[in-house]
């Protein structure tokens, strides 16, 4: 596991978001990860509830823009496509874990470490989940 610890405590077991993060979830990954991390307090959508379910990545991303959301994936595409464009946003989330089989084993690796990425995320970054470790890349890649 990473080696981030954080403590959600208020009475009732969840604390909101103390920064505004919110995200777009691609179709590479399930509808269900945004249904918990609206659950745990953030602003979520899946591509497939706007309607997004067959656009290409480009459109995902430049909605991402649009909406100051964080685009998350198991797709390296997006990040490929911020570097040809030397984006300094949106900020991007790859999951790139052959282990992660359902949406809760992605929000087990995202929740605990979100508070401390949280600040990376609203300035422009890539952050990769691989191998149980964290990797973050401020963008854009050029600079």
């Amino acid at each position: 596991m990473f080696a981030v610890c954080c403590c959600f405590c208020d009475g009732t077991g969840v604390t909101p978001p103390t920064l505004s993060v919110k995200f777009l979830v691609d179709n590479a990954l399930p509808p269900s990860l945004a249904e918990l991390l609206v659950a745990a307090g953030y602003d979520a959508v899946h591509v497939r509830s706007c309607g997004m379910h067959a656009s290409r990545d480009i459109d995902i991303l430049e909605r991402g823009r649009e909406e100051d959301r964080v685009i998350v994936s198991a797709d390296s595409d997006f990040g490929v496509l911020l570097a040809t464009q030397a984006a300094s946003h949106p900020s991007f989330i790859l999951f790139r874990n052959p282990n992660l089989l359902r949406a809760q084993d992605y929000i087990d690796l995202l929740l605990p470490v979100l508070p401390a990425l949280q600040p990376e995320l609203a300035s422009g970054c890539v952050a990769v989940f691989r191998n149980d470790r964290l990797r973050v890349r401020k963008l854009p890649f050029s600079d």
